[in-house]
């Protein structure tokens, strides 16, 4: 769960544009679903319905770029010690400028902040949570996520995913 904010929301430098990283709230259901539902028909994401996007939705952040939705991020916790970054995305108009960062920080520092030392991800885009400080690992280190999602995946059998991992202070 994602504490929330007074509501001061902070920017940050993307080039000449205005980015902020927030938590998210019901309003932003609906840009969430469209988001996750582009990356999933690719193959990408796990599919997420609005109505499970209402139930979490203080698990997820957003990003805006110039007051616009952007990009999106959320944190999941699999057990005491361990979260995953999950629902990473951003708009095509948005990569480039380090907002996948800003996002990825931002679910960092709450799970520094909740003292849980372990995030994982899987993930296509290994290089960008390399950039982030994380390390490839073997994905069967992980049987708190195989039973949580893996299970229902249509992938389970042959996934092509890679399993990255980053210890916190």
């Amino acid at each position: 769960m994602l504490v929330k904010t007074d509501g001061v929301r902070q920017p940050a430098p993307a080039g000449d544009h205005k980015v902020i990283c927030r938590n998210a709230t019901v309003e932003d259901v609906e840009p969430l679903y469209l988001m996750i539902e582009e990356y999933a028909q690719r193959g990408i994401m796990l599919p997420r319905s609005r109505q499970a996007l209402t139930r979490q939705i203080d698990q997820f952040v957003i990003a805006e770029l110039d007051g616009k939705f952007i990009g999106c991020g959320s944190l999941f916790r699999l057990g005491a010690d361990l979260v995953e970054v999950r629902s990473i995305g951003l708009r095509d108009e948005g990569k480039g400028k380090g907002i996948g960062s800003m996002i990825l920080e931002k679910l960092t520092e709450e799970a520094r902040r909740q003292k849980i030392p372990k995030i994982m991800a899987l993930t296509y885009a290994v290089d960008f949570f390399l950039r982030n400080g994380f390390t490839v690992v073997e994905k069967e280190i992980f049987p708190e996520k195989v039973w949580t999602d893996c299970v229902n995946c249509k992938k389970q059998h042959a996934c092509d995913e890679i399993a990255v991992l980053k210890k916190l202070d």
